[in-house]
């Protein structure tokens, strides 16, 4: 046992010296590496400032560059704008003095239409007085004239009330008493005078579709000259109604509407070979039977 022990204390000091050379040499060699790394990045960081440096400096070169460009854009604009302000006014000064020379001319023109108008409205006033003069001699032959014409109207009025009353009064062929019958067209402007009824003349010849009188519709279906009689179809709110073997100048009757008080009536004069002329009598204001 003491052996082993006097073994192992003259060991120890070798080990420990090997193991101190083997770790120096670790060390050494981890060193050497991390020195290598270090150069290797302040190699790179070198390189990478010196790229940033270039970019910085052609970056600067862009920017100069751009902005003397911008700079010159910003001249050529500044000399378009003054030559166009130096256009326009130019051209507002030219277009000033044209339009003072129109109104000056237009000034000249209605001075001289005054004086013409003027001249005019003297000439008139001449004539005016030239005309009053003459007036004036002439209100004695007026005054006759008038006197004249108030006596025309007088015999006018008098004739139209011996006209009217020789009119006659018939009952129609539903047995209304009718207005006053014209069987001509002197008796008929009579009682459009009167203005009683309302009246509108006919000359209706026969056809195979009914004609507009008024606001009816007169179909012409028979005309018998020698026995001065007729047959007509009257459309009137739709319906129509037959009326056969009419005479002249007697009323024929019909309403309108079933609620009618006063009926329309038809009046022929004039019997002609498939012809018939006369008028249509209408009340001027329609009024509903009870």
């Amino acid at each position: 046992m003491p052996e082993t022990n006097s073994s192992f204390a003259r060991w120890t000091p070798m080990v420990l010296a090997a193991a101190i050379v083997i770790v120096s040499v670790y060390l050494y060699s981890r060193i050497q590496s991390v020195s290598g790394d270090v150069a290797a990045l302040r190699e790179t960081l070198q390189k990478e400032t010196a790229a940033l440096r270039n970019d910085n400096a052609a970056a600067r070169d862009t920017t100069a560059k751009q902005l003397e460009s911008l700079r010159n854009e910003l001249q050529n604009a500044r000399a378009e704008v003054v030559a166009g302000v130096r256009q326009a006014s130019g051209e507002a000064k030219k277009h000033a003095a044209l339009v003072a020379k129109q109104l000056s001319e237009q000034e000249v023109k209605r001075q001289q239409q005054v004086a013409s108008e003027i001249t005019e409205v003297k000439e008139s006033a001449r004539s005016a007085n030239a005309r009053i003069a003459d007036v004036s001699n002439d209100v004695t032959g007026v005054k006759s004239d008038v006197s004249s014409v108030k006596t025309e109207v007088a015999s006018t009025r008098a004739e139209l009330q011996k006209t009217v009353s020789e009119l006659k009064r018939m009952t129609g062929d539903m047995g209304v008493m009718s207005g006053l019958i014209a069987t001509n067209s002197k008796e008929l402007a009579a009682l459009r005078e009167l203005g009683e009824r309302n009246y509108i003349s006919f000359d209706l010849a026969k056809s195979k579709r009914p004609q507009r009188v008024g606001d009816v519709q007169v179909l012409l279906k028979k005309a018998d000259p020698k026995r001065q009689r007729y047959s007509i179809d009257v459309i009137a709110d739709d319906k129509k109604v037959e009326k056969k073997d009419k005479g002249v100048n007697e009323p024929v009757q019909f309403y309108v509407t079933s609620r009618a008080r006063q009926p329309y009536e038809v009046v022929v004069n004039e019997v002609q070979p498939d012809r018939i002329v006369g008028y249509l009598a209408t009340p001027k204001v329609t009024v509903a039977r009870n």
